[in-house]
């Protein structure tokens, strides 16, 4: 049989042929090899969408996309926190302090640049290397 991934409503569907066909009079198994899935495929999918109308279907989809939503939200909120909380440790009076504590921050986070900017509230283009900033003509 060729692998083939079911949506969750073809999986409803079939799980309800086999149900009907049951009732007729047809044997679990029979019905089971009647919509072609396996057994193991057919329990798995019972225990997982049992008595599952379309309707809760749909809802149960939503809420999925709802909790990784809110879990991506989480977790980009404690990154910002931990952020936060390793730049609170030093006074970040000068641009080159600033510079300094970004670094320090990437590699022990090992977050990107734009990340910990935002997070800092810092804007990007005080990272950059200042041209002619403390080197001599000689240095150039």
């Amino acid at each position: 049989m060729a692998n083939k991934r079911h949506k969750p409503e073809e999986i409803v569907q079939k799980l309800r042929q086999v149900d009907v066909l049951v009732g007729q009079g047809m044997s679990r198994v029979d019905a089971i090899r009647e919509v072609r899935i396996t057994e193991q495929t057919y329990y798995r999918w019972r225990k997982q969408y049992g008595g599952m109308g379309t309707d809760q279907l749909k809802e149960l989809k939503r809420l999925q996309k709802e909790n990784e939503r809110l879990r991506k939200a989480v977790s980009d909120l404690t990154l910002d926190k931990l952020i936060l909380k390793e730049a609170a440790r030093g006074k970040l009076l000068s641009p080159a302090r600033r510079r300094a504590c970004i670094d320090l921050i990437r590699s022990q986070l090992k977050v990107s640049e734009r990340r910990i900017c935002r997070a800092l509230g810092q804007h990007r283009s005080t990272q950059g290397i200042s041209h002619g900033v403390g080197k001599t003509r000689n240095d150039l």
